[in-house]
């Protein structure tokens, strides 16, 4: 009923930046947060940045001061900006959401299908 489609992943240098959108679609929902989780190969899914409907933003230490997510409600799309990228960010990055769909009293979890980000020299 929802999707999520992330996209603005690739290849990049160590140092270099990317822009990861998440665009959330399909039945009426009300946003209630978004974050962004990675997979590297061989490793658990971590959380890399959350924002919550107010605005206010979390972070990964691993991240901090490199990452900023950001979103824009009228368009239900988040954003990852990834600035001075290191070999150690290559993973698959998914978008998380959670929301509350129209006419329905509890809120869910939906996640995208990801998109690959790979930092090497």
């Amino acid at each position: 009923q929802v999707q999520l489609v992330e996209s603005g992943g690739g290849l990049v240098h160590p140092g270099g930046s990317l822009r990861l959108s998440c665009a959330a679609s399909g039945s009426m929902f009300s946003m209630i947060a978004m974050g962004w989780y990675r997979q590297a190969p061989g490793k658990q899914r971590e959380l890399v940045a959350t924002i919550s409907g107010t605005g206010s933003t979390n972070y990964a230490d691993s991240v901090k001061g490199r990452f900023t997510i950001s979103r824009d409600n009228a368009k239900n799309t988040m954003y990852l900006q990834m600035n001075s990228l290191k070999p150690e960010d290559t993973a698959v990055y998914y978008c998380n959401a959670n929301l509350i769909q129209y006419g329905r009293t509890w809120p869910g979890d939906y996640w995208g299908q990801g998109t690959q980000v790979a930092v090497s020299s």
